[in-house]
């Protein structure tokens, strides 16, 4: 595999931020009511993510380390405004049923990310088709939940009628609370499908879950609330930790010890020369 088809497998599948890494979860829950605006919203995100990946690649070495920040989010605002105005002037349905969505494709954490971890430390061509891969996957999470709502809670997909006569439609999923159902029993499926995997090789399965300060939106917790497993590796780790330092400390202080010892030791012999020289005056 090289180093592109490793970059587009590695953000349509291994690293999806959707489905893996959970991010963007702001405009996955409220645009993708529909097919279509969840097309629309990942490849407008896509577009940005490219372009934006390509251009702070290409700038790396001249962007400042001290304002990388606000010269990345200032590229990225930038190609969201030419986006917007794009879908504006040819899409206006599709802009207008997302809404303010587009304009916080500034703020999606996706795009900043890339930028941070892999475009601005690595090569222009595969920083183009990072952010192409972790687009498109982008895009294959919003799709699919947009499917799933549309079929459920209208009968149709991309407006075509498709079950709509053989049963009523659960108008909840078109809701917001919806969303949250949907993305729920796609990542229960995704780990149904790791644990049986992972009993077959014997091995430990990878979960995706939002139950770690990454997905946490409990800010008085400070890290304080993890799972079992994270807890006992935190705490083993930080016990480790302590040790080393108290070795450390001591052997700090057995140093300074004996450079006190000498000192004194020095300072006894230079006063016992002093006095003898002055008795044998």
């Amino acid at each position: 595999m090289n180093r592109i088809t490793e970059r587009l497998y590695n953000g349509i599948v291994k690293e999806n931020p959707t489905f893996v890494q959970m991010l963007g979860m702001c405009p996955t829950l409220a645009v993708t009511s529909t097919a279509i605006n969840g097309l629309g919203m990942g490849l407008a995100t896509t577009v940005v993510l490219t372009m934006s990946n390509l251009l702070i690649s290409a700038l790396r070495k001249v962007i400042p380390d001290k304002v990388r920040i606000p010269a990345f989010i200032t590229i990225i605002a930038s190609f969201v405004t030419i986006v917007s105005f794009i879908m504006q002037a040819y899409t206006p349905e599709l802009y207008d049923s997302l809404g303010v969505f587009i304009s916080l494709i500034v703020v999606n954490c996706i795009i900043l990310g890339r930028a941070e971890a892999y475009a601005s430390s690595h090569p222009v061509i595969p920083s183009i088709f990072d952010g192409l891969g972790m687009g498109l996957g982008f895009t294959l999470g919003l799709t699919l939940i947009g499917i799933l709502r549309e079929l459920l809670g209208a009968g149709t997909v991309f407006g075509f009628t498709v079950t709509k006569e053989l049963w009523n439609p659960i108008a909840i999923f078109t809701s917001n609370p919806g969303a949250f159902f949907v993305l729920a029993f796609i990542v229960a499926g995704i780990n149904a499908f790791a644990i049986r995997k992972a009993k077959k090789k014997g091995g430990k399965p990878k979960l995706r879950r939002i139950d770690t300060c990454a997905g946490c939106t409990n800010m008085a917790c400070q890290g304080r609330k993890f799972c079992g497993e994270e807890t006992e590796g935190t705490v083993s780790a930080a016990a480790d930790q302590i040790k080393k330092a108290e070795v450390k400390k001591a052997e700090v202080k057995k140093s300074e010890n004996e450079v006190k010892s000498a000192d004194g030791n020095a300072a006894k012999a230079a006063a016992g020369s002093a006095k003898s020289g002055k008795d044998g005056e």
